[in-house]
């Protein structure tokens, strides 16, 4: 759908509020929420519905881009140092649209996302439910749901990813430290994704927390898995390697700009050793090294559906694997698509990363347990990286040694990448190799190649990488933001940056975008790519400001 003048939609927007809503809202749309005022939630309009159509006042650049934050008092969390933020970097920018843009970007997530939040002494926890054959209350360790817990769903379907959360959150990060009530959210999402791994491991979406008193919502589809889970506790059971490498980024990355170790609690502890034996068990291979007898995997997964992405093969476990690579399975990667080799290296190469930091952390303890923990960890660490350079580097006829998407470990590879985080792209995002290492400088021309990445998608109005998730004519914005975090290049960041603005023009990062109709996209509200949009332009905030500020000054939170 094109933008139209957002005059044009005023008499559908007053119709979304029902006359009770309309009077409840202040006439300023900046005006802060009342304390102790009445103020009824369902009067908020819908944001799927919302963000849909362009809001009033334009930007005052050529695009003249809409603004989409919701009323404030139908936005789901506030942080003052997220408005100071805000007003920071965008009255310092030379290109008011852009500047409209991560006004709306930026706090996204905390506008929209954040279904459900307790500090865990406001007394919004609820008593978590009892059901038969299900631990999700805890089961007897009275440990379980306490302190602070966070829902944060991906958009326009009520659920939290573990990646799209973790993601979501990230820009926020730094500002953990200054703030508490940051601090405590992004505390909240850890402890909640405590919860998430430690009952259902293999599992890449998940319902409200029991604690939230939400209702979850079913995905509609008719899967057969293993393990078995519990629909009221899991939105979607894809195993996704990716997901488990969030959960510990999401700890890192709080750990990292704050210090504190608040999240160490047994939760968290048995979070982590659970993902551990998930790592032991997806290290296996298909069959016996000695015998060559098949060794059924512990997690298979079947789909009725006619798309081929969304199920695996031969009845649930996925194409062989072989033995002794020093790599990890993963069923799908983080389109949710279906792995065709299962050693899907990005994921990998994520895992990797964030066990070693996670070590680091387990290093600062006195504790001894904590030592022999880091221990193990550090060593899966190890073990997957040289099973990465060994097996996921492979010979490419124009551009040498690169690293391959996915291997099966018998010299199989597929040579392509996806939009979709975490990627070949992104490898130096993660910290996996510094951004000059020649092996991803050799990956990184292959990847911009359309010769070379079949997913690597250029029309007349939009390029970028893509992926089988959405088709063959649209490529996502998220690969152009990765694609400038990568480069150091000035012309080649403000080219991504111009071609995801021209395709904004309802003043938010879509999922997808038609490169041939730009106008044409996939998902309005999406928080993940907002955030991604909002850590981008904080990137060239620091390495680059005089691209985008007017007195090119370095600016860093």
């Amino acid at each position: 759908m094109g933008l139209l003048r957002a005059t044009a939609y005023l008499p559908l927007l007053v119709g979304l509020l029902t006359p009770t809503a309309r009077s409840q809202l202040p006439r300023d749309d900046t005006e802060k929420p009342l304390v102790g005022s009445h103020f009824d939630k369902a009067a908020c309009p819908d944001y799927a519905h919302y963000a849909a159509y362009p809001h009033a006042p334009l930007s005052k650049g050529p695009l003249a881009l809409p603004f989409q934050r919701p009323h404030p008092r139908c936005r789901t969390f506030h942080s003052d140092a997220i408005e100071n933020v805000i007003a920071e970097v965008t009255s310092r920018m030379k290109d008011l649209d852009l500047a409209r843009l991560f006004e709306n970007a930026f706090p996204s997530t905390t506008d929209t996302t954040v279904k459900f939040h307790t500090n865990g002494k406001d007394g919004k926890a609820k008593k978590p439910p009892r059901r038969n054959n299900w631990a999700a209350d805890g089961g007897n360790d009275e440990d379980a749901w306490k302190g602070p817990h966070s829902f944060i769903i991906t958009g326009d379907i009520i659920a939290e990813w573990l990646r799209d959360s973790t993601n979501q959150l990230r820009p926020y990060q730094p500002l953990a430290k200054k703030d508490r009530r940051i601090f405590d959210l992004i505390l909240g999402a850890i402890n909640t994704q405590s919860e998430y791994v430690i009952e259902s491991p293999y599992c890449n979406a998940f319902q409200p927390p029991p604690i939230s008193g939400l209702s979850g919502n079913l995905n509609g589809q008719d899967d057969m898995v293993h393990p078995a889970y519990e629909p009221s506790f899991v939105f979607e059971c894809k195993y996704e390697l990716d997901s488990l490498g969030h959960f510990l980024a999401l700890t890192n990355d709080f750990h990292q700009h704050t210090g504190s170790k608040a999240f160490m609690n047994k939760r968290w502890y048995k979070a982590l050793n659970t993902l551990l034996d998930v790592l032991t068990a997806q290290s296996k291979s298909t069959f016996g090294p000695e015998t060559g007898e098949f060794w059924p995997n512990e997690y298979t997964f079947q789909r009725r559906t006619t798309a081929g992405t969304e199920t695996l093969n031969l009845n649930g476990i996925g194409n062989p694997l072989s033995n002794g690579t020093g790599l990890i399975r993963s069923a799908f990667r983080p389109s949710d698509d279906a792995t065709i080799f299962g050693f899907f290296i990005p994921a990998n190469a994520m895992m990797a990363t964030e066990l070693k930091r996670t070590a680091t952390i387990l290093r600062l303890t006195d504790k001894k347990s904590d030592q022999d923990l880091a221990n193990v960890v550090e060593g899966w660490s190890k073990r997957i990286t040289a099973g990465i350079w060994e097996h996921g580097v492979v010979p490419h006829r124009k551009y040498g040694d690169v690293f391959a998407y996915e291997v099966d470990g018998y010299g199989s590879a597929l040579m392509m990448d996806d939009a979709n985080y975490p990627s070949l792209m992104a490898l130096p995002l993660m910290g996996f190799v510094p951004e000059d290492d020649t092996t991803y400088q050799n990956t990184r021309k292959m990847l911009l190649d359309k010769a070379s990445n079949p997913y690597y998608l250029q029309g007349y109005e939009f390029r970028g990488i893509g992926g089988p998730h959405i088709g063959l004519r649209n490529a996502w914005p998220m690969s152009l933001l990765v694609q400038a975090q990568t480069s150091s290049d000035d012309d080649e960041i403000m080219g991504c940056l111009d071609l995801v603005l021209k395709a904004s023009k309802l003043g938010l990062i879509h999922e997808s975008v038609d490169v041939n109709y730009a106008a044409s996209y996939t998902r309005s509200w999406f928080a993940w790519a907002n955030g991604v949009f909002a850590e981008t332009i904080l990137d060239i905030a620091k390495r680059k400001p005089h691209l985008i500020f007017k007195d090119g000054k370095r600016y860093e939170i």
